[in-house]
Protein backbone atom coordinates (compact mmCIF):
# COMPACT_ATOMS: atom_id res chain seq x y z
CA UNK A 1 0.00 0.00 0.00
CA UNK A 2 1.28 3.22 -0.99
CA UNK A 3 0.91 6.72 1.23
CA UNK A 4 1.64 9.76 0.87
CA UNK A 5 3.51 11.76 3.75
CA UNK A 6 2.78 15.96 3.49
CA UNK A 7 4.69 16.92 6.23
CA UNK A 8 6.91 20.29 6.44
CA UNK A 9 9.28 19.44 9.36
CA UNK A 10 12.09 17.53 8.26
CA UNK A 11 12.51 15.57 11.37
CA UNK A 12 8.91 14.54 11.50
CA UNK A 13 8.34 13.73 7.69
CA UNK A 14 11.75 10.99 7.19
CA UNK A 15 10.95 9.78 11.09
CA UNK A 16 7.14 8.69 9.97
CA UNK A 17 8.63 7.44 6.76
CA UNK A 18 10.63 5.31 8.14
CA UNK A 19 8.25 3.79 10.21
CA UNK A 20 6.18 3.05 7.96
CA UNK A 21 8.43 1.64 5.69
CA UNK A 22 9.53 -0.83 8.27
CA UNK A 23 6.22 -1.92 8.18
CA UNK A 24 6.05 -2.42 4.70
CA UNK A 25 4.20 0.54 3.09
CA UNK A 26 5.62 2.35 0.35
CA UNK A 27 5.84 5.62 0.96
CA UNK A 28 6.66 9.17 -1.02
CA UNK A 29 7.12 12.40 1.01
CA UNK A 30 6.62 16.24 -0.02
CA UNK A 31 7.29 19.08 2.30
CA UNK A 32 4.96 21.88 1.74
CA UNK A 33 1.47 22.38 0.75
CA UNK A 34 1.83 22.78 -3.08
CA UNK A 35 3.48 19.74 -3.96
CA UNK A 36 1.62 17.65 -1.50
CA UNK A 37 -1.30 18.85 -3.55
CA UNK A 38 0.68 17.92 -6.84
CA UNK A 39 1.56 15.01 -6.15
CA UNK A 40 -1.89 13.57 -4.11
CA UNK A 41 -3.69 14.84 -8.08
CA UNK A 42 -0.77 12.97 -10.09
CA UNK A 43 -0.06 9.47 -8.42
CA UNK A 44 -2.62 6.95 -6.90
CA UNK A 45 -2.39 6.82 -3.03
CA UNK A 46 -4.14 4.65 -0.59
CA UNK A 47 -3.49 6.89 2.49
CA UNK A 48 -2.63 10.60 3.16
CA UNK A 49 -0.98 11.85 5.94
CA UNK A 50 -1.28 15.43 5.85
CA UNK A 51 -0.05 18.63 8.34
CA UNK A 52 -2.36 21.33 8.80
CA UNK A 53 0.26 23.89 9.67
CA UNK A 54 2.69 24.14 6.76
CA UNK A 55 3.44 27.95 5.10
CA UNK A 56 1.69 28.89 1.71
CA UNK A 57 -1.43 26.22 1.13
CA UNK A 58 -2.32 24.83 4.25
CA UNK A 59 -3.02 21.19 5.24
CA UNK A 60 -6.80 22.57 5.49
CA UNK A 61 -6.38 23.99 1.91
CA UNK A 62 -4.83 20.97 0.14
CA UNK A 63 -7.60 18.47 1.82
CA UNK A 64 -10.55 20.73 0.75
CA UNK A 65 -8.99 20.88 -2.38
CA UNK A 66 -8.65 17.24 -3.26
CA UNK A 67 -12.35 16.59 -1.82
CA UNK A 68 -13.44 18.99 -4.26
CA UNK A 69 -11.75 17.71 -7.14
CA UNK A 70 -13.20 14.89 -6.45
CA UNK A 71 -10.29 12.76 -4.22
CA UNK A 72 -12.02 10.06 -1.89
CA UNK A 73 -8.69 8.95 -0.84
CA UNK A 74 -8.01 8.34 3.32
CA UNK A 75 -6.76 11.40 4.80
CA UNK A 76 -5.17 11.84 8.38
CA UNK A 77 -4.19 15.34 9.71
CA UNK A 78 -1.28 16.22 12.03
CA UNK A 79 -1.87 19.28 14.12
CA UNK A 80 -0.05 20.57 16.87
CA UNK A 81 -3.44 22.06 17.81
CA UNK A 82 -6.26 19.88 19.50
CA UNK A 83 -9.05 21.97 20.21
CA UNK A 84 -12.09 21.34 19.39
CA UNK A 85 -12.72 24.01 17.01
CA UNK A 86 -9.58 22.65 14.91
CA UNK A 87 -10.68 18.93 14.87
CA UNK A 88 -14.25 20.00 13.45
CA UNK A 89 -12.50 22.25 10.93
CA UNK A 90 -10.34 19.29 9.67
CA UNK A 91 -12.89 16.86 9.64
CA UNK A 92 -15.46 19.52 7.75
CA UNK A 93 -12.90 20.04 5.35
CA UNK A 94 -13.10 16.34 4.29
CA UNK A 95 -10.69 14.49 5.99
CA UNK A 96 -11.08 10.87 7.84
CA UNK A 97 -9.46 11.01 10.63
CA UNK A 98 -7.16 13.64 13.23
CA UNK A 99 -3.64 13.79 15.23
CA UNK A 100 -2.56 16.17 17.77
CA UNK A 101 1.20 16.54 18.09
CA UNK A 102 3.05 14.95 19.78
CA UNK A 103 1.40 11.52 19.21
CA UNK A 104 2.88 8.13 19.14
CA UNK A 105 3.96 6.37 16.25
CA UNK A 106 2.33 3.39 17.35
CA UNK A 107 -1.26 5.38 17.66
CA UNK A 108 -0.13 6.79 14.21
CA UNK A 109 -0.05 3.22 12.23
CA UNK A 110 -2.99 2.18 14.52
CA UNK A 111 -5.39 4.72 13.12
CA UNK A 112 -3.47 3.77 9.31
CA UNK A 113 -4.65 0.39 9.41
CA UNK A 114 -7.64 1.40 10.78
CA UNK A 115 -8.49 3.63 7.49
CA UNK A 116 -7.13 1.02 5.26
CA UNK A 117 -9.43 -1.51 6.28
CA UNK A 118 -12.08 0.50 5.28
CA UNK A 119 -12.66 0.51 1.38
CA UNK A 120 -15.51 -1.43 -0.16
CA UNK A 121 -16.16 -3.42 2.28
CA UNK A 122 -15.16 -4.00 6.41
CA UNK A 123 -12.39 -6.57 6.14
CA UNK A 124 -11.17 -6.34 9.53
CA UNK A 125 -7.30 -7.43 10.43
CA UNK A 126 -7.51 -10.64 8.36
CA UNK A 127 -7.83 -10.61 4.47
CA UNK A 128 -8.80 -14.29 3.22
CA UNK A 129 -8.54 -15.84 -0.71
CA UNK A 130 -9.33 -19.72 -0.43
CA UNK A 131 -7.03 -20.77 1.91
CA UNK A 132 -4.78 -18.35 2.19
CA UNK A 133 -5.10 -15.71 5.07
CA UNK A 134 -3.14 -12.45 5.95
CA UNK A 135 -3.10 -10.57 9.32
CA UNK A 136 -2.65 -6.86 8.45
CA UNK A 137 -1.93 -6.13 11.69
CA UNK A 138 0.53 -9.14 12.59
CA UNK A 139 1.71 -9.33 9.01
CA UNK A 140 1.15 -13.33 9.53
CA UNK A 141 0.93 -15.22 6.08
CA UNK A 142 -1.07 -19.01 6.29
CA UNK A 143 -2.29 -21.12 3.52
CA UNK A 144 -3.82 -24.62 4.83
CA UNK A 145 -2.27 -23.95 8.30
CA UNK A 146 1.17 -23.56 7.04
CA UNK A 147 2.88 -20.37 8.41
CA UNK A 148 4.58 -18.53 5.32
CA UNK A 149 7.53 -16.41 5.52
CA UNK A 150 7.16 -13.42 2.93
CA UNK A 151 10.08 -10.72 2.50
CA UNK A 152 8.68 -7.16 3.20
CA UNK A 153 8.08 -6.16 -0.47
CA UNK A 154 6.71 -9.77 -1.03
CA UNK A 155 3.89 -9.10 1.56
CA UNK A 156 3.43 -5.84 0.35
CA UNK A 157 2.58 -7.37 -3.54
CA UNK A 158 0.02 -9.93 -1.77
CA UNK A 159 -1.38 -7.74 0.54
CA UNK A 160 -2.64 -5.31 -2.25
CA UNK A 161 -3.51 -8.23 -4.23
CA UNK A 162 -5.62 -9.70 -1.63
CA UNK A 163 -7.62 -6.19 -1.31
CA UNK A 164 -8.25 -6.34 -4.51
CA UNK A 165 -9.14 -9.91 -4.29
CA UNK A 166 -10.70 -10.79 -8.41
CA UNK A 167 -9.55 -7.48 -9.67
CA UNK A 168 -7.30 -8.09 -12.67
CA UNK A 169 -4.23 -5.62 -11.71
CA UNK A 170 -1.75 -4.31 -14.35
CA UNK A 171 1.63 -3.99 -14.06
CA UNK A 172 1.72 0.02 -13.35
CA UNK A 173 -1.58 -0.53 -11.35
CA UNK A 174 0.61 -2.63 -9.14
CA UNK A 175 3.55 -0.42 -9.26
CA UNK A 176 1.83 2.59 -8.38
CA UNK A 177 0.60 1.08 -5.06
CA UNK A 178 3.40 -1.29 -3.81
CA UNK A 179 6.64 0.49 -4.88
CA UNK A 180 7.23 3.96 -3.85
CA UNK A 181 8.40 7.38 -5.97
CA UNK A 182 11.89 7.14 -5.80
CA UNK A 183 11.59 3.20 -6.23
CA UNK A 184 14.67 1.52 -9.17
CA UNK A 185 11.99 -0.25 -10.95
CA UNK A 186 13.46 -2.36 -14.41
CA UNK A 187 10.51 -3.60 -16.83
CA UNK A 188 10.34 -7.01 -15.45
CA UNK A 189 10.54 -5.87 -11.45
CA UNK A 190 6.41 -6.98 -11.00
CA UNK A 191 7.27 -10.13 -12.82
CA UNK A 192 10.08 -11.50 -10.57
CA UNK A 193 8.51 -10.55 -7.37
CA UNK A 194 4.91 -12.59 -8.70
CA UNK A 195 7.07 -15.92 -9.14
CA UNK A 196 8.46 -15.49 -5.66
CA UNK A 197 5.39 -15.34 -4.65
CA UNK A 198 4.23 -17.98 -6.78
CA UNK A 199 7.27 -20.22 -5.58
CA UNK A 200 5.72 -19.72 -1.81
CA UNK A 201 1.95 -19.76 -1.74
CA UNK A 202 0.90 -21.77 -4.80
CA UNK A 203 3.85 -23.81 -5.52
CA UNK A 204 4.49 -25.89 -2.09
CA UNK A 205 0.17 -26.09 -2.68
CA UNK A 206 -2.43 -28.49 -4.30
CA UNK A 207 -3.82 -25.29 -6.00
CA UNK A 208 -3.02 -22.21 -7.86
CA UNK A 209 -4.41 -18.88 -6.52
CA UNK A 210 -2.08 -16.06 -7.92
CA UNK A 211 -2.98 -16.06 -12.04
CA UNK A 212 -1.79 -14.38 -14.90
CA UNK A 213 -3.86 -12.85 -17.40
CA UNK A 214 -2.01 -12.23 -20.11
CA UNK A 215 -2.15 -8.73 -21.87
CA UNK A 216 -3.60 -7.48 -19.06
CA UNK A 217 -1.87 -8.18 -15.36
CA UNK A 218 -2.53 -10.13 -12.56
CA UNK A 219 -5.31 -11.31 -10.10
CA UNK A 220 -5.72 -13.70 -6.83
CA UNK A 221 -9.02 -15.48 -6.75
CA UNK A 222 -9.67 -18.70 -5.42
CA UNK A 223 -10.54 -21.53 -7.68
Amino acid sequence: MRILVVEDEHRIARAIKEGLEQETYAVDVEFDGESGYGAASAEAYDLIILDVMMPGMNGYEVCAKLRADGQHTPIIMLTAKDQSKDVVKGLDTGADDYLAKPFSFEVLLARVRALLRRPKQSLGESLDVGDLSLNTTTKQVIRAGQSIQLSSKEYALLEYLMRNQGRILSKNNIISHVWDFDADILPNTVEVFMTYLRGKIDKPFKSSLLQTVRGFGYKIEAS
